[in-house]
C-alpha cells in the first residue's frame, strides 16, 4: 500500500462523510431504523458509508473493504483490508452528545497500519501520517489542505495516579471491577472511538473495554493510538488484538499507555 496516496484521500472521505452526518444531524429530525442484531442506524451512517465506499473503491478497487453497514455480505478474506465505520457512536448521535466518529482504517497482517478518526461535532480529527505517526489536525479542515497538525504521543503514565476513560454508553459492573484494581486520578466518560484517541494524546493513560465491539469500532482508533506510541491487547490474555477474524467481533481488550502496568482480567 502506498500510504502517501491512502493518507490524504482517507481523510477527505472523512471530512466528506463527517460533513454529511452532521448536515443529517442538525436536520430537525431524522429516522432511526433497527438493523437485524438490534443496534440502530440512521440516514447519517447510510449517506456516509456511500461517501467513503465510493471514493475507496474509486482509488483502492483492488484491496478488500469491509464497512459496518454492509458487513452481512462480507466474509473475512485475509487479514489485509480497507475497513470502515462511517458513523461510530450512533447512539450519541441520536441522543445529540456529539460524541461520534468517523472510522477509516488499513488493516496489513492483522495490525491497523493507518487510520483516521473525525469527530465532527467536537472538531477533532485524528491521523497517522505517512511514516506511521499519529497527529491531531487543527483549524478548516479543508478537503484537499492538511491544516496544522501536532504529533500526538501518549502519556508517560504515573501508576500512582492513573487517568481512565470508559464508554458513555456502555459502562457496566465488570468494568468498574476492573478499574478498581488500579489507582485511580481521574475518571472520564466518552462516546466511539475517541477514547482511543485520548490515550493516543496522553489526556487518558487506560481505556479497558469490557463489551462486545466489532473490527470497524476500534481499527481506527487503534491505528492512531499505535501512531502515537500506544498498544491494544486482549482483556483476556494481553496479546495483541488483531484483525481479519471470521466474524469481525472483538474479544474484550484494554488500550493503553506502555508505562501503565495492566492488572490481570
Amino acid at each position: 500500500m502506498n500510504y502517501e496516496v491512502l493518507i490524504p484521500v482517507m481523510r477527505r472521505l472523512a471530512i466528506e462523510a463527517g460533513a454529511k452526518i452532521m448536515e443529517i444531524y442538525n436536520s430537525d429530525d431524522f429516522d432511526v431504523k433497527v438493523k437485524s442484531d438490534d443496534s440502530p442506524v440512521t440516514a447519517a451512517d447510510e449517506a456516509a458509508d456511500a461517501i467513503i465506499s465510493a471514493g475507496l473503491t474509486e482509488t483502492f478497487g483492488d484491496v478488500m473493504l469491509v464497512t459496518e453497514e454492509q458487513s452481512e455480505s462480507h466474509a473475512a478474506k485475509g487479514d489485509t483490508f480497507l475497513i470502515v465505520d462511517p458513523l461510530d457512536g450512533t447512539k450519541e448521535f441520536i441522543h445529540r452528545r456529539g460524541d461520534f466518529t468517523v472510522n477509516i482504517a488499513y488493516v496489513e497482517n492483522g495490525v491497523p497500519q493507518r487510520g483516521v478518526v473525525y469527530a465532527p461535532a467536537k472538531n477533532r480529527m485524528f491521523f497517522t501520517q505517512a511514516d506511521g505517526q499519529a497527529v491531531e489536525e487543527t483549524g478548516d479542515f479543508a478537503l484537499d489542505v492538511v491544516g496544522e497538525t501536532t504529533p500526538i504521543n501518549v502519556a508517560d503514565s504515573d501508576n500512582a495516579a492513573l487517568y481512565v476513560v470508559a464508554s458513555k454508553s456502555h459502562r457496566d459492573q465488570a468494568t468498574d471491577d476492573y478499574i478498581n484494581k488500579y489507582n485511580v486520578k481521574d475518571m472520564k466518560s466518552a462516546g466511539s472511538s475517541l477514547k482511543f484517541c485520548l490515550v493516543a494524546t496522553g489526556e487518558a493513560d487506560i481505556y479497558p473495554r469490557v463489551g462486545r465491539t466489532m473490527e470497524w469500532d476500534t481499527a481506527a482508533g487503534h491505528a492512531v493510538l499505535l501512531g502515537a506510541g500506544g498498544n491494544v491487547v486482549r482483556f483476556d490474555d494481553h496479546t495483541p488484538l488483531v484483525y481479519g477474524k471470521e466474524d469481525f467481533a472483538n474479544p474484550f481488550f484494554i488500550a493503553y499507555a506502555p508505562n501503565v502496568e495492566l492488572k490481570e482480567a
